[in-house]
């Protein structure tokens, strides 16, 4: 499809659409409706005309009160502005449903398209395929704005646009109308889970099973060609860093719930398949299946493995494909790829804890076991008693709750593989990792678990996020590879070592453009490390890190990786919006499923770097870490956030079950605040500081040699890729909405400086880049972007009037506050990239 033609498709399949069915809020059965919804294009008109002329958002909201409706009571007033906003936030639902409709109404590349003999590539491709892995993560970070039943509206408001059904949609709108967007308390950590859940059982099994199948049966291999060619993991129930909820009640439940759900999802997947296979011989087989199937579905533990399920339908291929001439056997490969894909786990539950839990417990067990202070031994003392030393601990001989929770924790786990099988459970993830002993600690904890070595059957996974974590991580590796016992446990773990780099906190730490290019540099340097030592590495990126801040293509930063990286597996979390924006449908997931593969493929095919190329990248890295670091020990960096940004009401909106920061009772400090709600901190103030900040310096330094520059943009795909998400990070920041800060007495410099760097490195991405406005070149995502930020620039507006109210501690603050809370659903949704 030619760009004017996707161009008019966009303005017919969306735009029109969108037009047409936001009509019909107005006749929605309230009386205050349409007396509401004629007010916002008003607005919109307004805030528009007066941030061109500098006005503040204050005396926006203020003369729009004054000089355009007739209420006098701030009663009055404070009722229209609540009900704006409710109004605005359901017209972002009606956007994400009819954009997400008219999804597959653009073509798109598909993986199928690829595989055939003409193809010249077919041949590699096929090999690709046989030995590639991509697993998503689903994570329980809270960035999810829409409540459950929401969520459940929008599916059947996305079917009603496609079946383009007036009746339909006016009804669902309506239905939309009355439905609370806010969650009277903080759903549970078995909550998020099953939000998520719902997600693996009515979108994923379909769609990743048909991706396999159709992958199968297109290359003429057998169902079991490549069962971890997708999968599929699960953090919502094991992560605990930071979120004292979760406990090891909660991840037994949570394993059996992934459990129960995938023998629901063969149970009626299979009473599908029997209506194809009627024949007597095989119906005998069928109908064990379905009755083992059946009890699972109500067993909190289970006697049916995948291996069982596996041999009766193997079993059943056989006498069909002897005895009634192969009738339908393409629909039994279909349900056995999937049992090796799903396996009885369905996902890959992990456990996640921070590195400092595991040195206070292992300090604790050296008191209490071994009478010794375990920080007074030296490193090689500390080496031998975590590597040497067996015990049986009893968490019921100790008082703290954390510690008798992360020792029950590390004993449940064998059970859990029991129940789930070893793919079910496998990975024990150390956040903050920045020395041998942090990974050490967690293998000991094992052994003094009462697992004997060859019982444990967990890669242990240390998460390098800091900048000083991945400078460390070559030494510790190293270190670790050449540790005789943790040598002999990978050995155990067919010589694989699963790392993860940066996660969410790297942007944080360390810049946009300083964060990801260590990742880059820290892979290289790991991976010729393991591969010198004989090891496969295997990276776990974090989407809401750096590989994606400013919402940027995932599969686009995969693909700029080449061969001196370790990429025969990708591995990336998704969270919150991403799992309902971009995986949220079977067409969306379909289609982003597929680019994770190919983006392996298209990895494996880029060339060398040029020389000179990373020295410069290098350089460029330093200068933005430099201008990066100047704003992050400014006295002002974290009482700016404080006062001028809706931090403080993150916590307020009850999405997520983690606080918003891991010290809950200390003052704030910037190491302890969670990353989505510093990125989306500065996203609802329209100022993106984590998607450019230090770029436009970095640049800068080079404007009297931009042909250098110029010359990396052109020959490297990944600079490429951190340029491209950066404009699309720059497209959604609004200054304009913000410059009455720059007349405050306190943060009016600071606000200065932000600005400033962002009109450097817009003015310079746009030379780099030979645009005349951002994202002139991607006129689709351009466009959607416009329209998001059109709906909801009325409500940015109330937001911020909100805002400014409550710093001139007006008498009504407590109402302001509970309208910024209020703003956050519907701005946070509209930007769809909150992390």
């Amino acid at each position: 499809m030619q760009n004017n033609e996707r161009i008019e498709k966009f303005r017919q399949v969306i735009s029109n659409k969108y037009l047409i069915y936001n009509s019909l809020f107005l006749n929605l059965p309230n009386e205050n409706t349409t007396y509401t919804g004629v007010f916002i294009p008003l607005l919109h008109k307004l805030s528009k005309e007066g941030y061109r002329k500098d006005a503040e958002p204050k005396a926006v909201i203020e003369d729009f009160l004054a000089n355009h409706t007739e209420l006098t009571s701030d009663k009055e007033k404070f009722d229209l502005l609540f009900r704006m906003i409710k109004y605005i936030e359901r017209q972002v639902v009606l956007f994400d449903s009819i954009e997400d409709a008219a999804f597959s109404s653009f073509k798109k590349q598909k993986i199928e398209g690829l595989l055939h003999p003409g193809n010249e590539n077919y041949t590699n491709l096929v090999e690709h395929l046989k030995k590639f892995s991509s697993r998503v993560v689903f994570t329980a970070h809270p960035t999810q704005f829409y409540p459950n039943n929401v969520q459940g509206i929008m599916h059947e408001l996305r079917n009603a646009v496609q079946d383009d059904s007036i009746t339909k949609i006016d009804n669902i709108l309506q239905q939309l109308a009355f439905t609370p967007f806010i969650n009277r308390e903080k759903p549970t950590p078995f909550e998020e889970a099953q939000s998520i859940i719902f997600y693996l059982r009515y979108v994923y099994y379909e769609t990743l099973g048909k991706i396999y199948h159709q992958i199968g049966k297109a290359t003429n291999l057998p169902p079991n060609f490549n069962p971890n060619l997708l999968e599929m993991g699960f953090w919502p129930g094991g992560d605990r860093d930071g979120n004292p909820f979760v406990t090891k009640e909660t991840t037994y439940e949570v394993a059996t719930q992934l459990r129960i759900t995938i023998m629901k999802c063969y149970y009626n997947h299979l009473k599908v398949l029997m209506r194809k296979l009627t024949f007597r011989e095989v119906n005998e087989h069928l109908d064990k299946l379905k009755r083992k199937l059946y009890k699972q579905i109500f067993k909190k533990k289970t006697s049916l493995k995948s291996e069982e399920i596996l041999e009766i339908m193997y079993r059943v291929r056989k006498l069909v494909v002897e005895n009634y001439k192969s009738l339908n056997v393409d629909l039994i490969d279909d349900f056995i790829g999937r049992v090796h894909l799903f396996g009885n786990h369905f996902a890959t539950l992990d456990i996640r804890q921070d590195s400092s839990v595991h040195t206070m417990l292992i300090s604790e067990i050296f008191e209490k076991e071994f009478k010794i202070d375990y920080n007074e031994l030296s490193s090689n003392e500390k080496l031998e008693y975590l590597t040497q030393k067996s015990l049986n601990i009893d968490s019921a001989d100790y008082e703290d709750d954390l510690v008798v929770d992360t020792i029950d924790n590390i004993y449940q786990i064998q059970e859990i593989q029991h129940l789930n099988g070893q793919r079910g459970l496998h990975r024990y993830i150390i956040s903050n990792s920045e020395n041998i002993f942090d990974v050490l600690h967690v293998y000991a904890l094992f052994k003094y678990c009462g697992y004997q070595e060859e019982d444990i059957n967990i890669d242990i996974v240390p998460l390098f996020e800091t900048m000083d974590g991945m400078d460390n991580s070559e030494a510790v590796m190293k270190s670790l590879y050449e540790n005789e016992v943790y040598k002999k446990h990978l050995n155990k773990r067919n010589k694989e070592q699963h790392i993860m780099l940066g996660f969410s906190d790297g942007t944080k730490d360390g810049g946009y453009l300083k964060a990801n290019w260590e990742i880059y540099r820290t892979k290289e340097r790991l991976t010729a490390l393991s591969r010198q030592e004989g090891y496969q590495v295997v990276f776990f990126d974090g989407r809401g890190g750096p590989p994606a801040r400013g919402g940027g293509k995932t599969h686009q930063f995969y693909a700029a990786q080449g061969n001196e990286i370790a990429n025969e597996k990708i591995q990336l979390t998704i969270q919150g919006q991403t799992i309902t924006s971009v995986f949220g449908t079977h067409e969306q997931a379909t289609y982003n499923f597929e680019q994770l593969l190919l983006a392996g493929v298209k990895s494996k095919q880029r060339n060398s770097w040029k020389q000179g190329h990373k020295e410069l990248l290098t350089e460029l890295a330093d200068k933005s870490y430099e201008k990066y670091i100047s704003l992050k020990e400014h006295e002002l960096f974290i009482p700016y956030l404080e006062e001028m940004t809706t931090l403080k009401y993150y916590g307020a909106t009850n999405i997520g079950s983690r606080p918003t920061k891991r010290n809950s009772d200390a003052k704030l400090q910037l190491k302890d605040l969670r990353a989505i709600p510093f990125v989306g901190s500065w996203g609802l103030v329209r100022q993106n500081v984590p998607g450019y900040y230090g770029l436009g310096t970095a640049l800068n330094a080079y404007e009297d040699q931009f042909h250098l520059i110029e010359d990396l943009y052109e020959h490297s795909a990944f600079f490429r890729s951190l340029i491209l998400n950066s404009i699309m990070s720059m497209k959604k920041s609004y200054f304009p909405l913000t410059s009455y800060m720059k007349n405050d007495k306190k943060y009016g410099e600071f606000w200065k400086n932000l600005r400033e760097e962002y009109e450097l490195a817009k003015r310079l991405v746009l030379k780099l880049t030979k645009q005349n406005e951002l994202m002139e070149n991607e006129e689709l995502a351009k466009r959607s972007i416009n329209m998001r930020e059109k709906i909801i620039l009325p409500l940015l507006s109330i937001q911020q009037y909100a805002l400014q109210k409550i710093q001139e501690n007006d008498s009504n603050k407590e109402i302001y506050e509970k309208m910024v809370i209020r703003a956050l659903f519907g701005n946070i949704n509209a930007s769809r990239n909150s992390a």
